[in-house]
């Protein structure tokens, strides 16, 4: 009997996206994890532009920002996405972490503010999304209270989802750990930066809609 629900459930979602002329793809993960990195690289790949700026700086995106109609394609299949990329999703947002980074007093209070706001319309907009990329820093411990906090959210929901380790490029990245710390999901290793394992990525994003 639950099987035969799954398999009904199952057709059900993949009628869903096949009816739906844009997917919402949304991005979400913590500061500096690569998120804007991620979906800039596939806006480029497909439409030749950028959707947003990117900073060392914690909390560069403060404000949802949406990319329409990008078409992507994956062996022989296309399928158009609305990529929605969010701002940093934190616990606690000082304004003296970006007094740290020589930024003004007034400045750092204002980008806390906005940070601040923008996590929250980020956490709104679950609500908004058919389908969430979670990108990790794969050279940071995954098992953080911002980690489970998204996790938990997206779990609440039933959002389909697909955990990204980022910046495997780099030495200390551990692939291994990010897998370890959520099993349930599928997890895939990249470079946004430099678009390594980039077209297995775009497999795993067709998977995670079909």
């Amino acid at each position: 009997m639950i099987k035969k629900f799954r398999k009904v459930f199952k057709k059900f979602i993949s009628k869903i996206f096949k009816s739906k002329k844009n997917i919402r793809l949304g991005f979400y993960g913590p500061p500096n994890a690569g998120k804007t990195t991620l979906a800039n690289r596939i806006s480029m790949d497909w439409l030749g532009e950028e959707i947003g700026s990117v900073s060392k700086i914690p909390h560069e995106t403060r404000e949802i920002r949406v990319k329409e109609k990008v078409e992507i394609e994956s062996d022989g299949k296309t399928l158009s996405f609305n990529l929605i990329d969010t701002p940093g999703i934190a616990t606690k947002i000082d304004y003296e972490e970006f007094i740290k980074h020589k930024m003004s007093k007034t400045k750092a209070k204002k980008r806390a503010r906005e940070a601040t706001k923008g996590v929250i319309e980020a956490i709104r907009w679950l609500d908004n999304v058919d389908c969430v990329i979670v990108v990790l820093d794969a050279t940071k411990n995954p098992y953080s209270q911002v980690n489970i906090t998204i996790i938990g959210n997206l779990a609440a929901r039933d959002i389909p989802v697909l955990i990204v380790g980022n910046k495997i490029d780099l030495k200390s990245a551990n692939l291994k750990k990010v897998e370890a710390a959520f099993p349930q999901y599928d997890v895939i290793g990249i470079s946004a930066q430099k678009g390594k394992n980039i077209e297995n990525f775009y497999k795993e994003v067709f998977r995670l809609v079909k």
